[in-house]
């Protein structure tokens, strides 16, 4: 259904995207941020996902300043390269990745010329919080597991759209206790905690939980629907 364009940032970088269109007229635009595995077969299959149900759906593959066309599956192996990467990222000089994110936000916002929200899974959860909290332009943020996100500094910090935030209670990787300061500390954010574990929205990885995935893809999709569309 998609294909890969180039996206321009604001300091001249080019980088790539996944790019998956609807087949009628476009509700919105959303940028689906990636796991630590690149623009892998799950996350061009989420923008697809999104585009069948009427949105314009971009993936920026952030991971293009440190190294190109990252693809990983799930083995530990690819874990460990996954983090390797996701570390260096994070060391980048600011603002880092979030420029490319920035390039998919504005890049999806002349596509449609509507509102453009953004949804992250993993690290994509923590940059789409980032960029709920950042930029202007994003109408409505949707954060799957996103790891940081719980912490300082993220933890105070105030998003300046409608956000809503997904966490299994099973997360070893996000302890269940700075899920609830992050609850204390963000009450107009939207929280569900689900009877799963972390990646529970993944079909290719041992952790997914079919049942949260369809709960948290209803409520994504109703929240999308109210705030991008008209």
């Amino acid at each position: 259904m998609g294909h890969f364009v180039q996206l321009r940032a604001a300091d001249g970088y080019e980088s790539q995207a996944y790019i998956a269109q609807p087949k009628t007229e476009p509700r919105g635009a959303i940028v689906v941020l990636q796991e630590i595995f690149g623009v892998n077969n799950h996350i061009r299959s989420i923008a697809d996902g999104f585009a069948f149900v009427g949105f314009v759906a971009i993936a920026p593959a952030v991971f293009s300043r440190l190294q190109k066309d990252v693809n990983l599956g799930y083995t530990p192996g690819d874990v460990e390269m996954g983090r390797t990467l996701k570390n260096l990222a994070e060391g980048l000089p600011p603002p880092g990745v979030m420029a490319d994110v920035q390039a998919a936000i504005s890049h999806a916002s002349m596509a449609t010329r509507g509102k453009v929200g953004v949804v992250g899974y993993c690290w994509g959860g923590l940059l789409s919080w980032r960029a709920a909290t950042q930029f202007a332009n994003v109408k409505a943020a949707v954060t799957y597991y996103g790891g940081g996100m719980t912490l300082e500094p993220e933890l105070h910090k105030k998003p300046l759209c409608p956000t809503m935030a997904h966490f299994g209670a099973k997360d070893g990787l996000i302890p269940a206790s700075t899920v609830q300061a992050f609850q204390t500390a963000q009450p107009k954010v939207d929280v569900h905690i689900y009877d799963a574990d972390h990646g529970f929205n993944c079909d290719q990885r041992g952790s997914y939980n079919l049942a949260a995935a369809d709960l948290a893809l209803e409520r994504t999709l109703g929240f999308f629907i109210q705030h991008l569309e008209g």
